[in-house]
Protein backbone atom coordinates (compact mmCIF):
# COMPACT_ATOMS: atom_id res chain seq x y z
CA UNK A 1 0.00 0.00 0.00
CA UNK A 2 2.87 2.38 1.15
CA UNK A 3 4.37 1.61 -2.07
CA UNK A 4 1.71 2.34 -4.32
CA UNK A 5 1.15 5.76 -2.60
CA UNK A 6 4.56 6.50 -3.00
CA UNK A 7 4.82 5.54 -6.93
CA UNK A 8 1.87 7.85 -7.21
CA UNK A 9 3.50 10.98 -5.88
CA UNK A 10 6.58 10.15 -7.75
CA UNK A 11 4.77 10.44 -11.05
CA UNK A 12 2.42 13.56 -9.71
CA UNK A 13 5.50 15.55 -9.41
CA UNK A 14 7.38 14.25 -12.66
CA UNK A 15 4.46 14.28 -14.65
CA UNK A 16 3.69 17.72 -12.80
CA UNK A 17 1.14 20.52 -13.99
CA UNK A 18 -0.35 17.62 -16.42
CA UNK A 19 -1.82 15.62 -13.63
CA UNK A 20 -3.00 18.85 -12.08
CA UNK A 21 -4.61 20.13 -15.06
CA UNK A 22 -6.87 17.17 -15.26
CA UNK A 23 -7.03 16.29 -11.45
CA UNK A 24 -8.92 20.28 -11.85
CA UNK A 25 -11.02 19.27 -14.62
CA UNK A 26 -12.25 16.14 -12.84
CA UNK A 27 -13.06 18.02 -9.59
CA UNK A 28 -14.74 20.99 -11.98
CA UNK A 29 -17.34 18.41 -12.74
CA UNK A 30 -18.23 17.47 -9.77
CA UNK A 31 -18.18 20.79 -8.68
CA UNK A 32 -15.69 20.69 -5.99
CA UNK A 33 -13.47 23.42 -4.81
CA UNK A 34 -10.16 23.88 -6.61
CA UNK A 35 -7.04 21.97 -5.25
CA UNK A 36 -3.79 22.98 -5.74
CA UNK A 37 -1.02 20.46 -6.72
CA UNK A 38 1.01 21.28 -3.64
CA UNK A 39 -2.54 20.29 -1.32
CA UNK A 40 -2.79 17.02 -3.10
CA UNK A 41 1.37 16.51 -2.67
CA UNK A 42 0.92 17.13 1.01
CA UNK A 43 -2.17 14.92 1.49
CA UNK A 44 -0.60 12.03 -0.45
CA UNK A 45 2.50 11.70 1.36
CA UNK A 46 0.37 12.58 4.92
CA UNK A 47 -1.44 9.23 3.93
CA UNK A 48 1.44 7.32 2.75
CA UNK A 49 3.09 8.37 6.30
CA UNK A 50 0.17 7.26 8.59
CA UNK A 51 0.08 4.42 6.30
CA UNK A 52 3.54 3.10 7.24
CA UNK A 53 3.41 3.72 10.88
CA UNK A 54 -0.31 2.61 11.48
CA UNK A 55 0.48 -0.32 14.45
CA UNK A 56 -0.42 -3.88 12.85
CA UNK A 57 -3.38 -4.88 14.24
CA UNK A 58 -2.91 -8.59 12.46
CA UNK A 59 0.41 -9.59 13.80
CA UNK A 60 0.59 -11.82 16.86
CA UNK A 61 3.18 -11.55 19.14
CA UNK A 62 5.68 -14.78 18.51
CA UNK A 63 5.29 -17.48 21.03
CA UNK A 64 7.75 -18.50 23.36
CA UNK A 65 9.64 -21.36 22.03
CA UNK A 66 8.86 -24.35 24.26
CA UNK A 67 10.87 -25.52 27.27
CA UNK A 68 12.82 -28.87 26.77
CA UNK A 69 10.72 -31.91 27.94
CA UNK A 70 13.16 -33.40 30.19
CA UNK A 71 14.29 -29.88 31.62
CA UNK A 72 17.78 -29.71 30.23
CA UNK A 73 18.04 -25.96 28.74
CA UNK A 74 21.08 -24.18 27.62
CA UNK A 75 19.15 -20.92 27.32
CA UNK A 76 21.38 -18.13 28.58
CA UNK A 77 24.51 -20.15 28.75
CA UNK A 78 25.87 -18.89 24.93
CA UNK A 79 27.18 -15.21 24.99
CA UNK A 80 29.08 -12.67 22.81
CA UNK A 81 28.60 -12.13 19.27
CA UNK A 82 28.75 -15.96 18.27
CA UNK A 83 26.33 -16.89 20.72
CA UNK A 84 23.30 -18.22 18.55
CA UNK A 85 26.04 -19.75 15.72
CA UNK A 86 27.68 -21.57 18.80
CA UNK A 87 24.56 -22.88 20.18
CA UNK A 88 23.61 -24.25 16.43
CA UNK A 89 26.62 -25.86 15.59
CA UNK A 90 26.79 -27.85 18.95
CA UNK A 91 23.12 -28.57 18.29
CA UNK A 92 23.97 -29.76 15.15
CA UNK A 93 27.17 -32.14 16.05
CA UNK A 94 24.69 -33.72 19.00
CA UNK A 95 21.99 -34.75 16.52
CA UNK A 96 24.56 -36.04 14.16
CA UNK A 97 26.33 -37.58 16.89
CA UNK A 98 22.70 -39.38 18.16
CA UNK A 99 22.50 -39.85 14.26
CA UNK A 100 25.73 -42.18 13.94
CA UNK A 101 25.38 -43.84 17.23
CA UNK A 102 22.13 -44.92 17.03
CA UNK A 103 23.05 -46.37 13.05
CA UNK A 104 26.14 -48.38 14.87
CA UNK A 105 24.41 -49.34 17.76
CA UNK A 106 21.61 -51.13 15.53
CA UNK A 107 24.59 -53.30 13.21
CA UNK A 108 24.58 -56.68 14.01
CA UNK A 109 28.65 -55.94 14.70
CA UNK A 110 28.92 -52.23 15.97
CA UNK A 111 32.04 -50.29 15.28
CA UNK A 112 31.53 -48.28 18.84
CA UNK A 113 31.49 -50.80 21.49
CA UNK A 114 32.97 -48.68 24.82
CA UNK A 115 32.36 -45.66 26.08
CA UNK A 116 36.00 -44.40 25.22
CA UNK A 117 34.97 -44.85 21.66
CA UNK A 118 32.44 -42.85 21.74
CA UNK A 119 34.95 -39.70 23.51
CA UNK A 120 37.05 -40.48 20.33
CA UNK A 121 33.84 -40.04 18.36
CA UNK A 122 32.56 -36.95 19.66
CA UNK A 123 36.93 -35.80 19.67
CA UNK A 124 37.22 -36.79 16.00
CA UNK A 125 33.80 -35.36 14.93
CA UNK A 126 34.28 -31.63 16.66
CA UNK A 127 38.01 -31.32 14.90
CA UNK A 128 36.15 -32.32 11.74
CA UNK A 129 33.43 -29.61 12.05
CA UNK A 130 35.31 -26.75 13.72
CA UNK A 131 38.39 -27.49 12.33
CA UNK A 132 39.78 -27.19 15.33
CA UNK A 133 38.30 -24.06 16.87
CA UNK A 134 36.73 -24.85 20.51
CA UNK A 135 33.75 -24.02 20.93
CA UNK A 136 33.82 -25.21 24.61
CA UNK A 137 36.55 -22.47 24.95
CA UNK A 138 34.46 -19.89 23.61
CA UNK A 139 31.14 -20.95 25.85
CA UNK A 140 32.41 -21.97 29.13
CA UNK A 141 28.86 -22.17 30.80
CA UNK A 142 27.66 -23.95 28.12
CA UNK A 143 30.45 -26.75 28.00
CA UNK A 144 30.50 -27.14 31.53
CA UNK A 145 26.35 -27.58 32.07
CA UNK A 146 26.50 -30.12 28.93
CA UNK A 147 29.31 -31.92 30.64
CA UNK A 148 27.09 -32.20 34.11
CA UNK A 149 24.00 -33.35 32.25
CA UNK A 150 26.58 -36.02 29.86
CA UNK A 151 27.98 -37.51 32.76
CA UNK A 152 24.87 -37.43 34.91
CA UNK A 153 22.65 -38.97 32.12
CA UNK A 154 25.10 -41.31 30.00
CA UNK A 155 27.98 -42.07 32.78
CA UNK A 156 31.80 -41.47 32.50
CA UNK A 157 32.59 -45.28 31.97
CA UNK A 158 35.11 -45.81 29.35
CA UNK A 159 34.54 -49.23 29.62
CA UNK A 160 32.18 -51.66 27.39
CA UNK A 161 28.64 -50.21 26.81
CA UNK A 162 25.60 -51.91 27.71
CA UNK A 163 22.31 -52.10 25.67
CA UNK A 164 20.89 -49.26 28.42
CA UNK A 165 24.50 -47.15 28.24
CA UNK A 166 24.22 -47.02 24.45
CA UNK A 167 20.33 -46.04 24.17
CA UNK A 168 21.40 -43.65 27.22
CA UNK A 169 24.02 -42.23 25.01
CA UNK A 170 21.49 -41.95 22.07
CA UNK A 171 18.79 -39.84 24.37
CA UNK A 172 21.61 -37.53 25.60
CA UNK A 173 23.16 -36.28 22.92
CA UNK A 174 19.35 -35.46 21.43
CA UNK A 175 18.55 -33.62 24.66
CA UNK A 176 21.73 -31.67 24.32
CA UNK A 177 21.67 -30.89 20.26
CA UNK A 178 17.23 -30.02 21.09
CA UNK A 179 18.80 -27.60 23.89
CA UNK A 180 20.96 -25.94 21.82
CA UNK A 181 19.13 -26.04 18.90
CA UNK A 182 16.54 -23.69 21.54
CA UNK A 183 19.09 -21.70 22.83
CA UNK A 184 20.28 -20.42 19.06
CA UNK A 185 16.75 -19.24 18.38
Amino acid sequence: MISALLVLAAVYLIAGNQFADRLRSLFAKCEMPAVDAKSVAAVVLLVAAAVAYAPRMDTAPPAPAPAPPDGFSLRGRFVGPTASQDAATLGALCDELANVLDYDFAQAEPRIRTGAAIEDLRLAAREARLRGVSLGARQPSARDAVKTFLDLVAGTSGGPLTPEQQAAWVSAFRTVGRAANDAAR
